[in-house]
């Protein structure tokens, strides 16, 4: 028997954009459109005659991706916001096909993507999972022996006669989560929505992941939470604009998947797509610098006063009225370390300029040497307004933060406390 669980083969997976895709009530409607579709697209019946105009209005999603997991490997898929992964994940569920290439799936699969997909929801919670563990080739007899843990795992007792259309998406997604870790399948395919629960509920999902690959089943983990990745994933890869770029040891492509973000981070911000809000303050640019002297930074040191300078433009050239501003510093891992915001310190700006700089202030900055990155967020009258993950990196270096010429060990520690010590003869 074929030690294969999973054989993608030259996959890839095209979609056509900027078109209003048309809705058809009755199979007429659609029969018609799809001639008239025809006729519009070549006026004379000839295939030399068929114009091209539309072949901008693609966009690959996936190219020539190629790869192969074992049973009982776990393997992390990373990548930034639109390399492929949420595409990849629906073509191995069978959500999607591909345009070209072939994947193959040897075993029951158990997926959990976005949420909306894996329910109906007219249906209640109970109905639910027994139709899930149906779809997946399991008898009643089966089911009901899983029942109760499922429903113990998602902490949903008091609603599972309800239909889940009227869940909220937290309890959704722990239904969904324990409905797919639970039901036994030889492949379980979990995209990022695990980001939709509590904190306390991610811990419980991934030690749930762990124990299903200790059993010795497939799992496939695509996740922004690195630290996630490293800890539960043996092997990880890298997507990037559709393609494998990394595939190997999780530690080994996380390091490429960073090199990569600073790569990237070389690009104005003004010029960054993967962006989220209605930009009415657009973020151009960002600058580090010394306090003190104000000029500008290649790298930084421990205990350096650090100040973090945005330039941005108000898309309306009008001035912008109660804006909120934060910084999130992830570490090496892209685990959240630490979060600056106006409203935190109680310095949100009823009213700015058009057009000018955002300057952070951070005294003596409390990091150890290594490399960081940092989201940036902002919202107008409670409204987002910019929002870019992984919008730049720094480095910190040595510096003598305590005076004593001397920093701790970096054994997965970041931060650095001032303290001293004393001896007295009693409390």
């Amino acid at each position: 028997m074929s030690n294969i669980a999973i054989r993608v083969d030259d996959l890839s997976k095209q979609y056509t954009i900027g078109l209003a895709q048309r809705r058809h009530d009755t199979l007429r409607d659609q029969i018609m459109d799809s001639l008239r579709s025809i006729f519009r697209s070549n006026g004379h019946g000839s295939a030399s005659g068929r114009k091209c105009s539309g072949a901008s209005n693609t966009i690959w999603a996936l190219k020539n991706v190629s790869f192969e997991v074992k049973h009982g490997e776990v393997v992390g898929l990373i990548g930034r916001n639109g390399a492929g992964k949420s595409t990849l994940l629906k073509i191995l569920s069978r959500i999607t096909d591909p345009t070209t290439g072939r994947a193959e799936i040897y075993g029951r699969v158990g997926s959990l993507l976005e949420v909306g997909t894996g329910f109906h929801g007219e249906l209640t919670g109970r109905e639910n999972i027994y139709l899930n563990g149906a779809i997946l080739g399991m008898r009643r007899g089966e089911i009901e022996n899983k029942f109760d843990q499922i429903v113990a795992f998602a902490e949903v007792e008091k609603f599972i006669d309800t239909p889940v259309k009227r869940y909220s998406s937290g309890m959704y997604v722990r239904l969904a989560f324990a409905v797919a870790a639970h039901l036994e399948p030889e492949l379980l395919i979990v995209d990022e929505v695990l980001s939709v629960g509590d904190a306390a509920f991610q811990r419980k999902c991934l030690g749930k992941m762990s124990d299903v690959a200790r059993e010795g089943r497939t799992v496939l983990f695509v996740s922004h939470n690195m630290l996630a990745v490293k800890h539960l994933c043996g092997r990880a890869l890298l997507l990037e604009g559709g393609c494998t770029v990394a595939d190997g040891s999780s530690e080994v492509v996380i390091g490429k998947y960073f090199d990569n973000i600073s790569t990237c981070n070389s690009t104005s911000l003004g010029e960054r797509t993967d962006r989220e809000g209605d930009q009415r303050l657009k973020f151009l640019a960002y600058q580090l610098l010394d306090s003190c002297r104000n000029e500008a930074l290649a790298s930084v040191s421990a205990g350096q006063d650090l100040s973090i300078a945005f330039r941005y433009e108000s898309q309306n050239r009008e001035p912008l009225k109660n804006v909120h501003v934060a910084i999130g510093i992830n570490g090496k891992y892209d685990e959240r370390l630490t979060h600056l915001s106006t409203n935190v310190s109680g310095e949100d700006f009823a009213e700015i300029p058009s057009k000018g700089v955002i300057i952070c202030h951070v005294p003596r900055l409390p990091l150890l040497p290594g490399k960081y990155s940092f989201n940036l967020f902002s919202t107008v009258s409670g409204e987002i307004s910019d929002w870019i993950q992984n919008a730049g990196a720094f480095e910190v270096v040595y510096g003598d933060f305590f005076g004593s010429g001397r920093l701790p060990p970096q054994d997965g520690s970041s931060f650095l406390t001032e303290h001293s010590w004393e001896v007295r003869s009693t409390f």
